[in-house]
């Protein structure tokens, strides 16, 4: 999975509506993203998105139906959907749970696949490029997600 997200060639068409810069890091957030969605998915979970810059190019992304679905299909297996919040059609598995949910969900994800001392840019990402209402999460909300994900496999 993480080679099929390495290897995503992003056409221009991704950032047509995603102007912030530097682009190198939106993709970055992107694909990072991508990388979170595979434990999800296969877990019927949903995810939060904790980047305004990073949703404008995955709906570029989702906007390149072709290259979506095949890359999709590459990487998780199936479809990953976007149920943006109150459009999840009913029996979505934790579609309607709350954002805060969601977003804890996604810094777990981000523990199983993150490698080995990758910083995750995700968190703070529409701060750092300057985003007008920015989103993420803040830093202490990560930290004891963390540790609890660390207590857990201590366990």
């Amino acid at each position: 999975m993480s080679t099929t997200v390495a290897d995503l060639e992003l056409p221009p068409a991704v950032f047509k509506t995603c102007p912030w810069q530097p682009r190198a890091l939106v993709e970055t957030g992107l694909r990072q993203w991508l990388r979170c969605c595979a434990p999800a998915i296969w877990d019927d979970q949903v995810i939060g998105m904790p980047s305004r810059a990073v949703d404008e190019a995955w709906h570029g992304f989702i906007l390149c139906t072709v290259r979506y679905a095949a890359f999709c299909s590459a990487a998780y297996g199936r479809f990953l959907h976007h149920h943006p919040e109150g459009g999840a059609p009913p029996g979505v598995p934790a579609a309607t749970d709350p954002v805060g949910e969601q977003l804890r969900r996604t810094v777990v994800a981000w523990s199983m696949v993150a490698r080995t001392d990758e910083e995750c840019v995700l968190w703070d990402l529409d701060t750092r490029l300057g985003v007008d209402e920015p989103w993420g999460i803040d830093a202490g909300r990560v930290e004891v997600i963390q540790r609890e994900i660390a207590e857990c496999r201590r366990a």
